[in-house]
């Protein structure tokens, strides 16, 4: 049955209870330090309690020759990995996608929500220097450099980095460009670490306040990095983190299977049916944790005629890419980002497949007989195979996709800019952050093209509207307007799957990818 309009339950509901209480300006938000994360349900019964010692190798999908351990650079999975083990942000997104409290101790808004003073924990870099005020304030205006295409600058806009101000050795007052009821979001934004001042070569021997201290690093193949003892948090249980790239993901599953690794990120479901309930290897499912999605380039023919886009939401059957790319291990998407998260615009109507219509809006937009490139890799999972069956699915609407298969060491850096049509995956974020990063006219990852000044506009109001029902309207207001002419065709939500050896514990089986607890392995142990 292709009926998505009965769709499961949202994997994370109490997402849709996230708000921030600062938003009303009624005082301040004094958060205390996190606890660890949940751990896997085994860890009290089987693993007893956390032990030291030992090096847990960890296997990514990498980015070849070209990566970097630059924290402002991450784009990858395997980045991010590696960059929270080395360094901090001033908070990060819970499993809820809430922002927690992380190098910042707490936050408070002043009555106008266009300042805000952020108390630092007491932390140190891995040189034993303290992080202060200066480090975010460099960090941030590295991050905001324009002649730089760091990841989280477009998160950092709404900051006056010229008029912000180290009020004390660990505060700092930022002053906004507008009022920002979010602001929390900001510092946990993707790709947002804290850096010490006047760092900049990170490559050779990175210093952060991480968990993990550097050891060693070769582009493409190998970071090694040693416990932290001195971290704020707790030293981790690990002696060492090794990541070791293989981009192949029967490579992963093989070393996993072969005793060469203790954790393979990302498998198939295909994989982990095979292995649920074989013993050998532990599998963790983080439900409906990645987007999956066609990127059209909306800047250049053929979908820079909206009724092209709207062909093609048309022609896409997401029950059957769900059931034949994801083996089932999923749901169905509706064309917009963030499925059961806050904001989320789940009073429209599921989209349904409807060639005769597609045919109608193509004739109109002048483009029968359309013949178009769909870039795919092997990068991620069930892109090969989403591929083929949207294949499929367009020739039964009179349009040609011709397949083609990209390098996997370097197909999201070429797909930003390259191409018109191609397969697309996100970790979770809030909706907020995922509009202020991919879909606003200066977003440095916007792999649609996405540039309208009238929509910028729009995030702009609802960053600055104090109530949740009012920012409520604005979110609802834009994503009608993505759903109605947007370039992300979002045709489903995959379960996020990792594959362990049985002796490994701690590893969080609720945080969705991108957040906090996921890839997290300062609080992982082995037995």
């Amino acid at each position: 049955m292709h009926d998505a309009s009965t769709h499961r339950p949202s994997p994370f509901p109490e997402l849709r209870r996230r708000g921030f209480l600062a938003a009303t300006g009624a005082g301040a938000l004094a958060l205390a330090g996190c606890g660890g994360p949940g751990a896997d349900d085994g860890a009290g019964q089987d693993g007893g309690s956390p032990r030291k010692g030992g090096r847990l190798r960890a296997a990514f999908a990498g980015g070849g020759a070209s990566e970097t351990l630059d924290p402002h650079l991450a784009n990858l999975f395997a980045d991010v990995a590696r960059a929270k083990a080395l360094f901090d942000k001033l908070a990060d997104y819970g499993a809820d996608l809430s922002a927690v409290p992380r190098l910042a101790e707490s936050w408070e808004p002043g009555k106008t929500l266009d300042r805000w003073h952020v108390t630092l924990r007491e932390a140190v870099f891995h040189d034993g220097s303290p992080v202060t005020a200066q480090d975010v304030l460099y960090s941030y205006r590295r991050i905001a450099d324009p002649k730089r295409a760091f990841r989280a600058r477009a998160s950092l806009e709404p900051i006056d980095l010229d008029a912000s101000r180290a009020t004390g050795e660990r505060s700092i007052e930022f002053v906004l460009k507008r009022p920002t009821a979010e602001f929390p979001n900001v510092l946990a934004a993707f790709g947002a670490y804290i850096v010490p001042e006047d760092a900049a070569d990170f490559d050779e021997k990175p210093v952060g306040s991480g968990p993990f201290r550097f050891v060693s690093f070769t582009p493409g193949r190998s970071a090694v990095f040693r416990r932290h003892d001195a971290y704020w948090e707790g030293a981790p249980h690990l002696d060492e983190i090794e990541f070791v790239v293989a981009n192949e993901e029967s490579a992963r599953v093989n070393a996993l299977l072969g005793g060469q690794v203790e954790y393979a990120h990302e498998l198939n479901p295909t994989t982990a049916r095979a292995h649920e309930n074989e013993g050998r290897i532990k599998i963790v499912r983080l439900r409906g944790s990645a987007m999956q999605a066609f990127c059209m380039k909306t800047d250049r023919p053929p979908f820079d005629d909206a009724r092209v886009r709207q062909a093609f939401f048309l022609i896409a059957d997401r029950q059957e890419l769900v059931d034949g790319a994801l083996s089932g291990a999923g749901e169905v998407g509706n064309d917009l980002f963030g499925k059961g998260y806050e904001y989320y615009a789940d009073a429209l109507p599921q989209r349904r497949q409807d060639l005769d219509r597609a045919r109608s809006l193509l004739k109109r937009a002048g483009a029968e007989g359309l013949k178009v490139t769909l870039n795919t890799s092997a990068v991620a999972a069930g892109f090969t195979e989403a591929a083929g069956i949207f294949r499929d699915q367009a020739r039964r609407a009179g349009v040609t996709v011709e397949v083609a298969m990209g390098s996997k060491d370097s197909y999201w850096s070429d797909i930003l800019d390259s191409g018109t049509l191609s397969c697309y995956r996100s970790g979770a974020m809030p909706i907020e952050a995922h509009i202020s990063q991919r879909l606003l006219t200066g977003s440095t990852t916007n792999a649609t093209k996405w540039r309208h000044k009238d929509f910028d506009a729009l995030y702009r109001q609802a960053q600055s509207t104090r109530d949740r029902a009012g920012r409520a309207a604005v979110y609802e207001r834009m994503q009608r307007r993505l759903y109605a002419e947007g370039g992300f065709l979002v045709w489903g939500f995959a379960d996020w799957i990792i594959g362990t050896a049985s002796r490994v514990r701690g590893v969080d089986a609720k945080a969705p990818a991108n957040t906090l607890d996921w890839a997290r392995f300062d609080t992982v142990w082995l037995t």
